[in-house]
């Protein structure tokens, strides 16, 4: 679909972001934590009327020390496998539509451990909006490879480098049929809000994957984590996109980067987690990458 199309349909932007909070100051993130940088304007775009699940992952430990927490909204923890079949139960308590029921998780628990909830709980049909952050490792665990790290990077468990590609969730979540699934970066936190209440908006299950750089993971310094989720969108190693009723709109900061992309070299160089890439690597990464900018400007039509 044109992206003209697009702008008519929705507008690029929200015009402001609100200044609730509900995360609170104390949490035990890292510090230039972006998955936090996401979660605060995930829940400033939920408003006070969220009921929040959060799977086994760094959220769980980013909320604080016990007895204290920084979430300002009701929270119920889970175990790896069952956070989506849990917002099933919760929905299935909560008829009010007025309540979201939001369930976060890592790419751990997600595109992993999680994936045959979520896509029970999808095909139950539960409304609910469904958030893997994906730090494209188990970050909570000290960075062991998962499904989501994208080939040739580092972790703890592929010294040398990832040797498979990323799995493709969004594609993954998307052949269920279901009503809304987008892709967001905090880097570009108003696309982010308008996609939350998009979704929230829709009845039935939503889903949002959204890349949160990971400083000690990714190899950054703890102020870089911003900037680095922008050069993964410029270089079109991550697109920005929403899909509503199996139909593909581009967001504005994906068509500018597809119109005149930075090399992915830009983005991959910057981390510590690619420093052992070798120049044929990196020479197939690219050509990948160039493989889907190809792709999503014909369906597009960019």
């Amino acid at each position: 679909m044109s992206a003209d199309k697009f702008k008519d349909r929705h507008g690029f932007w929200t015009n402001t972001i609100a200044r609730e909070e509900y995360i609170l100051k104390g949490n035990s993130s890292c510090p230039g934590c972006t998955a936090m940088i996401a979660l605060r304007h995930i829940f400033k775009a939920a408003g006070p009327d969220t009921f929040v699940l959060v799977g086994a992952c760094c959220a769980v430990v980013c909320e604080g020390v016990y007895p204290n927490t920084c979430m300002a909204l009701p929270t119920l923890d889970t175990a790896f496998a069952c956070t989506a079949a849990m917002a099933s139960g919760v929905r299935a308590a909560v008829t009010d539509r007025g309540i979201n029921v939001i369930a976060i998780a890592g790419d751990g628990g997600t595109v992993d451990i999680g994936i045959q909830a979520l896509s029970g709980a999808i095909e139950r049909n539960t409304d609910f909006l469904y958030v893997c952050y994906d730090n494209e490792a188990y970050g909570n665990t000290g960075m062991q490879r998962s499904g989501s790290t994208p080939f040739g990077a580092s972790t703890t468990t592929t010294p040398f480098g990832k040797k498979e590609d990323k799995k493709d969730i969004a594609a993954i979540v998307g052949a269920h049929n279901i009503p809304y699934m987008a892709t967001a970066c905090p880097s570009y936190p108003m696309d982010l809000e308008r996609k939350v209440k998009r979704a929230l908006s829709i009845e039935g299950p939503k889903f949002l994957h959204v890349l949160t750089p990971c400083p000690p993971g990714w190899r950054i310094s703890a102020d870089k984590g911003v900037e680095v989720g922008r050069l993964a969108v410029r270089s079109c190693s991550f697109f920005l996109y929403e899909m509503e009723n199996r139909e593909l709109f581009m967001s504005k900061p994906s068509i500018d980067a597809m119109k005149n992309p930075i090399p992915l070299r830009d983005y991959l160089s910057v981390q510590g987690r690619f420093s052992r890439m070798s120049e044929e690597d990196m020479k197939l990464a690219q050509e990948k990458v160039n493989a889907n900018i190809a792709y999503y400007r014909e369906v597009c039509g960019i």
